[in-house]
């Protein structure tokens, strides 16, 4: 149920007088829509070094953070692995996935390490949606989803790749808990990031027709 004031909060808001100021004249980012016109996934092998640096990988961040936010809960944060790290962080993983898969054979003993180790970084990007909060979890959980995007996107116009995964590590809670994700959060994905080794051929995409409807009074 709708709190009281958060329904008046909401209808004053809809009876607010339109803002009377006048249109600014942006020209469009000619460059910024072929760039998300023409983005695609490349699979892990295919990501390679060198990764980005400090400067390049914090300016990817900022940019993730820039995501529709309502109330500004900041309901996402991110676990950056680089490094030794991440053959630190797959050593832990591989020893849990053997106690959880007694008899695993011999050639998957190492395959969290050889997993991480593919990508010259990855982000773990961790959803904190906060539920005594006004906004609904459903809603801070999809900003989380806008902040991964934001990644892929800054990681794009940089001259990298970012693939976005969500295997083991991040579905179970205990694997998630060795890279540091608190038991009241989840990892919304892994992205993996690195300079493209090919260029990926696209895939079909649904036309707009199969997908967009327009709503008729």
């Amino acid at each position: 149920m709708t709190h009281p004031d958060e329904r008046t909060r909401h209808h004053a808001a809809a009876d607010a007088p339109p803002f009377e100021g006048s249109p600014l004249d942006l020209p469009p980012s000619q460059e910024a829509l072929a760039l998300m016109e023409a983005r695609r996934s490349l699979p892990l092998r295919a990501l390679v070094a060198p990764g980005p640096t400090v400067d390049e990988l914090d300016r990817m961040l900022a940019i993730a953070t820039r995501v529709p936010d309502h109330g500004r809960l900041v309901p996402w944060r991110f676990i950056v692995l680089e490094g030794e790290g991440r053959a630190v962080a797959g050593d832990r993983l591989d020893a849990l996935y053997a106690t959880q898969n007694p008899g695993l054979a011999p050639d998957k003993a190492h395959m969290w390490r050889d997993y991480l180790l593919r990508a010259p970084v990855t982000v773990v990007a961790v959803s904190r949606p906060d539920p005594a909060a006004k906004v609904p979890v459903f809603n801070q959980v999809l900003s989380a989803g806008a902040a991964c995007m934001n990644l892929v996107l800054a990681a794009t116009a940089l001259g990298y790749s970012a693939l976005w995964l969500l295997k083991w590590p991040g579905r179970d809670p205990d694997a998630a808990a060795l890279l540091g994700v608190a038991p009241h959060e989840t990892v919304a994905g892994f992205l993996h990031i690195g300079r493209p080794a090919a260029r990926a051929p696209d895939r079909p995409r649904p036309r707009l027709d199969e997908v967009v409807t327009r709503f008729k009074p």
